[in-house]
């Protein structure tokens, strides 16, 4: 070490940099306005979390537990899972969900097929007329299910088709809205990316295919969510186009769960767990190609 080295003196330790909360554009965020937003975001955690979270606690709480005390008591003494037992007593309940599978997964199979042709076709395929589907598309967002749906219990028992699980899933087989995400997506693509494959050769078939469509893989696990929740949780219909017990689906099994004079919360909560389980694990599944949203579709090179 030389002379100069030795007689330098040591540089003052510097004081740890406070951490700086940001924006997306790269602002500090004040203290008020941040405290501000948690605030809010706790509010509406509270207002959309908490029913459900309140119907877990109550079908996990005993028959002897008093479920509208004052002030309530959220987190059960005695947890059981005798709750959901009853409920498999009660009611079929898996013959109902089995039904409600089968038309909730008709209905992601359809709705992702169909959307996905139908907006491609709006999106890349030149035609007259185009314009004018589109907005047929629109239109047809913004009539009211309860309007059309005398004429589609007509429509289905003119083919014959009431009182059957096709009956239940035809009707909304391909949404207009689906249609819509899917074409929105598809304009998002590059035209050179289809242009260059058109010049190498490739059909409309071999573009959607190998092109298109697995640049929206965010978007189709959109449409199947939504479509998987709609049939799901769908009521007024199934209840409608259904007369035999055995065809069901789950919303219209778990009615049976509410009696004449008297209502055992407990179990119906349970029941509303057992229905809700199922959107849970496909959001959980589908997540991390659901945030990508209608925005993707740019090139990854």
């Amino acid at each position: 070490m030389s002379v100069t080295e030795k007689l330098r003196p040591a540089p003052a330790p510097t004081a740890p940099r406070e951490p700086r909360v940001t924006d997306e554009a790269g602002r500090r965020v004040p203290l008020g306005e941040l405290l501000l937003r948690y605030a809010l975001l706790l509010v509406v955690l509270a207002l959309t979390v908490g029913p459900f979270l309140w119907q877990l606690s109550t079908s996990l709480k005993g028959p002897t537990e008093d479920i509208f005390s004052s002030p309530p008591s959220f987190l059960p003494r005695h947890p059981t899972l005798h709750n959901y037992t009853r409920v498999a007593a009660t009611i079929p309940v898996w013959d109902y969900a089995l039904n409600s599978l089968k038309v909730a997964c008709a209905n992601v199979v359809t709705n992702c097929v169909g959307s996905a042709l139908a907006g491609y076709a709006l999106a890349r395929l030149r035609y007259r007329g185009r314009g004018v589907i589109t907005l047929v598309f629109v239109l047809a967002m913004l009539v009211p299910v309860e309007g059309i749906i005398i004429a589609q219990f007509t429509t289905m028992r003119e083919l014959g088709l009431n009182n059957t699980l096709i009956g239940v899933v035809l009707p909304g087989s391909i949404g207009a809205m689906n249609v819509l995400l899917m074409r929105n997506a598809f304009r998002n693509l590059p035209y050179e990316i289809e242009e260059a494959a058109f010049v190498d050769g490739a059909g409309a078939w071999q573009r959607f295919l190998r092109i298109a469509l697995p640049s929206v893989k965010g978007t189709l696990a959109v449409v199947a969510i939504f479509a998987f929740m709609g049939a799901w949780d769908d009521f007024l219909w199934p209840l409608i186009v259904l007369s035999d017990p055995a065809r069901f689906t789950l919303t219209i099994g778990l009615n049976y769960l509410h009696g004449t004079f008297a209502n055992d919360e407990r179990l119906v909560a349970a029941g509303t767990i057992i229905a809700v389980a199922p959107l849970l694990l496909l959001f959980a599944c589908l997540q991390r190609y659901f945030f990508r949203g209608v925005g993707e579709g740019a090139v990854k090179g």
